[in-house]
Parts: C-alpha cells; sequence; structure tokens
C-alpha cells in the first residue's frame, strides 16, 4: 500500500494555476503507485480568510471535473482542500475523489482564532476513507491543535490520521511535535502534508511528514518546495520516499 503528502507551493487567488499543480502531482504520485494522495489546507484556493467566499467551491463544483477523471482512471484516492460552501454556509473542508467515481466532503471542525469571521463549523461531514485494511480519517489544520479531535478519531478505529495543513517555519516544530505524539498515544500512523511555499502573506514551514504508530518519524520533506512524501507498506514495514518535483 502506498499513500503520500503533496507538498505544494499556492498560488493564491488563482484556482486555474492550483488546479493544474494538482493534476500535475496527481500524476506523478499515481505513476508512482499512490494510492492515496492528500494536500494541504485550501490547497485549491491557497490559504484565504476574506476572499474564500467569492472563491469558494460548491459540493459538486464542476472544476473539479479533470480531477475526478484522474482519480478514476488512475485509481487514486484525491484529498482536496478548499473554501466549500454548504447549505449557505461557508467551510473549511476538503473533498475526497475516490475512483468509483463518489464524492465525500470533510469539514474543518477547529478553528483557528480570526477563522470563525469567515467560516463555521459543523461535525457532521466526517467520513472515513477505506483503503485496504485501513480506516482514514481526515484533519484540516487547527483540528490537530485539538487532542479531541485525534481522540475521536482514533475511538472510530482510525488506522491512518491524515492532515492537510498551513503551518510557518515557527509553528510546524511544534505540528511535528504534536503529530508524533499523537501517533504514539493512539496508535495510528499519522500523515501530514503542509504548503511549500507561502500564502496569505505568511512564509510555510514545509517539512510533510510521516509518523509510524510508535511515534516514530519515518521521513519528512527537507524544508519548504514542491513535492511528494510517499509511505510504503510491504511485509507489515514502512518506508518513506521523498520525490522533489
Amino acid at each position: 500500500m502506498k499513500i503520500a503528502a503533496a507538498q505544494t507551493i499556492p498560488h493564491d487567488n488563482d484556482i486555474a494555476a492550483n488546479l493544474k499543480d494538482h493534476y500535475r502531482l496527481a500524476t506523478a504520485a499515481a505513476g508512482l503507485g499512490v494510492q492515496l494522495l492528500i494536500f494541504p489546507e485550501m490547497s485549491l484556493t491557497g490559504y484565504q480568510r476574506a476572499d474564500a467566499k467569492k472563491m469558494a467551491f460548491e459540493e459538486q463544483d464542476e472544476r473539479l471535473g479533470e480531477l475526478r477523471g484522474l482519480s478514476i482512471s488512475k485509481n487514486i484516492i484525491l484529498v482536496a482542500g478548499a473554501p466549500i460552501e454548504i447549505n449557505g454556509h461557508l467551510h473549511i473542508g476538503t473533498f475526497i475523489l475516490s475512483p468509483d467515481g463518489s464524492q465525500a466532503i470533510y469539514t474543518k471542525q477547529f478553528l483557528h482564532e480570526g477563522e470563525e469571521l469567515f467560516f463555521s463549523t459543523v461535525t457532521g461531514h466526517d467520513p472515513k476513507i477505506y483503503l485496504a485494511d485501513n480506516s482514514i480519517s481526515i484533519a484540516i489544520c487547527a483540528d490537530i491543535v485539538n487532542p479531541q479531535h485525534p481522540k475521536n478519531a482514533a475511538a472510530c478505529g482510525t488506522t491512518i490520521y491524515a492532515a492537510g495543513i498551513f503551518y510557518t517555519p515557527g509553528g510546524i516544530i511544534k505540528g511535528h511535535e504534536g503529530l508524533g505524539a499523537y501517533a504514539k498515544e493512539h496508535a495510528m500512523h499519522v500523515l501530514m502534508a503542509n504548503y511549500g511555499g507561502p500564502s496569505w502573506g505568511m512564509d510555510s514551514g514545509g517539512r510533510s511528514a510521516f509518523w509510524t504508530k510508535d511515534g516514530m518519524l519515518k521521513g519528512e520533506l527537507p524544508g519548504t518546495g514542491e513535492g511528494l512524501l510517499i509511505a510504503t507498506k510491504e511485509n507489515k514495514h514502512w518506508y518513506v520516499d521523498r520525490i522533489n518535483l
């Protein structure tokens, strides 16, 4: 089994350019045998607050057509972030596109200070992804700051906790510490995708990474820049490859 984090350099306010990058990275990952690829928080727009509403995606958004087609043709699950409008409320969300043509949406449950001025939260959009013998739960950025989030995931039988985030160079240090601790405490593998370049006027810390369920950091991308971090399970052991693009 192969799962991966895509570390992207976002194009703020340029959905077409971000979609092009998603398609290119997903194609590369599929060519390497990856079965699930997760992108960072709001990867399709760049991190946004005040401008998020004008770029918001609908639940069945036509702009995802090429990614949906790639998911089907390449047999890869794609997890891509965006501001998503649902029932008149704006959420920080993630589209989960599956090879059978189905789609699910996860919405961020815990917000950073200031995000509540633009976004709503709801707990009803919390789907699980099933791959091989694994149950995968999604998290978005500030979700991982609240210990209740990974605790709830573990209580539901999650074996892989997959987080798409936007953390700065200072924040990513604590982010690594926290995710490693969650992996060990809840006996879950943890996969994390961070931006590899700036967004919203802030630098990103990169260092997308994977931890095994004993809390061991198996590998990370070195700093910023664009790339793929691929975690492969063979004979009950995990291996990590770093692909710079």
